[in-house]
């Protein structure tokens, strides 16, 4: 719900508040939400700038910088490491929370190629590969990069506390768990065994995601990341298992249509966007595949749709008899991260 000038002046027309509570409840909600990522043209320019830097770092490196060899790479990175930890400082004491946030990401994401300058400076790299591969190949040896990550990155996060930091950690679970299937597997690491080990560790990840959101339900959204990546990791792995069973298909939509239940009930459009996705290709099969020359599918089809609108209207109509019954029987923990979200 998003709350602004016009609605607050319609709330005094009607008698519920005054001309003076416009004011101060409109002057309050400007400072609560200031440092809130929002789609304005200020946010817009912080994250296009801090991605351009963080990208430049990492998807983007060029082998220029194998020429300053391993020490070289390691002094530049601590410059720039100091560099950012500098300006999160300088941001932060401005209460420029979201530059502040983003430089500290900064300084997380430039972790692998400080580690990968030092293996290079002490001589233990294992092959001809370079930093640049690390965002575009699967390798045991990016096992240490990874764990140096997501070390720094969890000390960082602990220290300075903006949730934009957790990004580049759920990444870099995301990279490790395809590096840990090659380091059992060997070399054997077949695009089936890739989807499995993605559908796997993507549902380790949103169990992960749930504890933080359940640990941090009164502070920032630090699981939003993890959440993401989770969805990611989980769904596409799960998107592109080969079945010739109908049934498979079928527990491929239920799945997405629970995906959905679970992102309306923890207020995470990540879930519903993707189950959403996920049903449509379902139905995109049924229509192409199971019902090609059939004429009653679109029929029956726009009449479920129409049925789904109207079951909308009348959980809308006893929406909060309903969840003030569910939620009586979930856990307390549960009950009390939806009710932060209200």
């Amino acid at each position: 719900m998003k709350i602004t000038k016009e609605k607050l002046v319609k709330a005094e027309r009607e008698g519920i508040i005054t001309s003076r509570q416009v004011e101060d409840l409109y002057a309050f909600f400007n400072r609560e939400f200031e440092n809130t990522p929002q789609f304005t043209f200020t946010h817009v320019l912080y994250y296009l700038g801090g991605l351009v830097a963080i990208g430049a770092m990492t998807l983007f490196m060029t082998l220029g910088w194998e020429t300053y060899g391993g020490a070289g790479i390691v002094v530049i990175s601590a410059i720039y490491a100091f560099i950012g930890l500098l300006l999160t400082n300088t941001f932060s004491a401005r209460q420029l929370v979201i530059p502040a946030g983003i430089c500290g990401t900064f300084v997380v994401c430039i972790t692998p190629l400080a580690i990968y300058g030092l293996q290079q400076w002490l001589g233990v790299w294992p092959d001809e590969s370079v930093y640049r591969d690390y965002h575009r190949q699967v390798k045991w040896h990016w096992l240490y990069m990874e764990l140096g990550t997501l070390a720094a990155g969890v000390i960082l996060v602990w220290r300075l506390q903006y949730p934009f930091m957790v990004m580049p950690i759920a990444v870099t679970l995301w990279y490790m768990t395809m590096d840990i299937a090659v380091i059992i597997t060997g070399d054997d690491y077949s695009w089936e065994l890739r989807k499995i080990v993605s559908m796997y560790s993507g549902l380790l990840m949103l169990g992960l995601a749930f504890w933080i959101d359940i640990r941090s339900k009164h502070n920032a959204d630090y699981a939003f990341w993890v959440y993401l990546f989770g969805v990611i990791a989980f769904w596409g792995g799960l998107s592109l298992q080969n079945s010739s069973s109908e049934w498979s298909k079928f527990f491929y939509c239920c799945t997405n249509l629970a995906m959905i239940g679970v992102g309306a009930l923890l207020l995470r459009r990540v879930f519903v966007i993707f189950g959403a996705i996920g049903i449509c290709l379902y139905l995109s099969h049924l229509a192409s595949d199971v019902f090609k020359n059939s004429w009653g599918f679109p029929i029956s089809l726009t009449l479920i749709g129409l049925g789904v609108i109207y079951l909308g209207i009348v959980w809308q109509k006893h929406e909060k008899a309903i969840t003030d019954k569910c939620r009586v029987f979930l856990p307390t923990p549960l009950r009390e991260l939806l009710e932060s979200r209200l």
